[in-house]
């Protein structure tokens, strides 16, 4: 079964990773660059800072922090540690066959994509936090995590099922960090 499935996840990822051309290249690694995403989380933290006062802020600050770290290294866990997968581009038996948009193919280990579970945490949290003031604002966030986990399949350097459970491990992140920043909140609030 297990077999089966990676087969699957394989045969998905060659499907995905060839579809892509030199004319989407461009966009798709300006799009999984965090560095060019800078503008847009300082634009996402000002509309947090609004919704409250400036020491409720700066714990809802830290925890975004702690979720980012958090997710961060559990990846790192799942790849380095716990699960071993290669990356597409690492893979021997697929030499030849992944579309690699990098200049470089990253790390040899690539289950669960950080990209997705950090992307994902970061739509969860900000959505769930923003919800009342911004009705579709944790579609709009979502929809950019899975344009997100998409790109590193387009680049070659994630299969869809490190992308998945990526996705997978930073909602869950992302909801429990947005219940502790409840919590957090609530006992502050009072003092």
């Amino acid at each position: 079964m297990l077999e089966q499935l990676v087969q699957l996840d394989t045969e998905l990822f060659l499907y995905l990773n060839n579809l892509g051309t030199t004319t989407w290249d461009d966009f798709w690694m300006f799009y999984t660059t965090k560095f060019y995403w800078i503008p847009f989380y300082a634009v996402l933290l000002f509309i947090i800072f609004r919704t409250r006062t400036p020491k409720l802020f700066l714990i809802t600050v830290v925890l975004i922090a702690l979720m980012i770290l958090f997710t961060d290294q559990m990846t790192n866990v799942f790849k380095k540690v716990l699960v071993m997968r290669f990356r597409p581009c690492h893979d021997p038996t697929l030499d030849g066959l992944v579309r690699l948009v990098k200049s470089h193919c990253g790390g040899q280990f690539g289950f669960f994509s950080g990209h997705a579970s950090n992307s994902m945490a970061v739509a969860i949290f900000s959505g769930m936090l923003l919800r009342f003031k911004y009705k579709y604002f944790i579609f709009f966030m979502i929809v950019w995590s899975i344009a997100m986990g998409y790109s590193r399949i387009y680049i070659g350097v994630h299969f869809p099922l490190d992308v998945i459970c990526g996705w997978i491990f930073g909602a869950l992140s992302g909801y429990m960090f947005y219940k502790l920043d409840i919590y957090l909140q609530d006992r502050f609030r009072v003092r």
